[in-house]
């Protein structure tokens, strides 16, 4: 008798199809590739200073050191008088010095600011060509509250909410202005240091 169905025919395995990249297709992946770590390069070059910088965040902050009396020196010539260089205990740091001229309202000045122990910030303008305009400007127009003395001279006063106190004093044959954020106890320091120069 014979069979009426075909002999079963064996399975073959398929091959295993494997992608091919073209030439083309291999040189923009590894494109893709190279700008990924360029990118993570450029990005670490980003990261890496600001991260130096914070290593150090809970030291004390160092501050650029302002020769005074050097700039002081320079600025003698100009001036026609000798620039106030007061000579401050420890823990007040002169952040800037400069000789001003020219400006607007014809007033040329010393400057000068120190950051306190207090991390708080005191300033002097000095000059010889000081006039009530000028010095309405540099107290930002406060009124006339009292008196201080410090360094045997009788200052002047100016304070009122919302803006810097200032004293104002004759030092020699100059007008001083000492202004900004500290307290009366840091003003009274660098408005007697001042005083010690002599102003003249």
């Amino acid at each position: 008798m014979s069979s009426t169905h075909e002999d079963a025919q064996p399975q073959t395995e398929q091959p295993t199809v494997r992608p091919v990249l073209t030439p083309g297709a291999a040189k923009r992946a590894n494109a893709s590739v190279t700008g990924m770590i360029m990118a993570l390069a450029v990005s670490l070059l980003a990261i890496v200073p600001v991260w130096l910088l914070s290593g150090n965040s809970g030291a004390q902050v160092q501050r650029p050191t302002v020769n005074v009396s050097a700039v002081a020196s320079e600025a003698k010539g100009a001036a026609g008088f000798s620039p106030a260089a007061p000579s401050l205990p420890a823990g007040y740091s002169a952040n800037y010095a400069r000789w001003v001229s020219g400006t607007s309202d014809g007033v040329n000045h010393w400057d000068v600011g120190w950051v306190t122990p207090q991390q708080q910030f005191v300033s002097i303008e000095q000059t010889a060509m000081a006039n009530p305009t000028w010095i309405t400007q540099q107290v930002n127009e406060a009124p006339i509250t009292g008196t201080r003395s410090a360094g045997g001279i009788t200052w002047t006063l100016y304070d009122k909410p919302g803006v810097e106190k200032s004293y104002v004093g004759k030092v020699g044959k100059t007008t001083v202005i000492v202004s900004g954020s500290g307290g009366f106890p840091e003003f009274d320091v660098v408005a007697a240091g001042v005083a010690a120069t002599g102003g003249n």
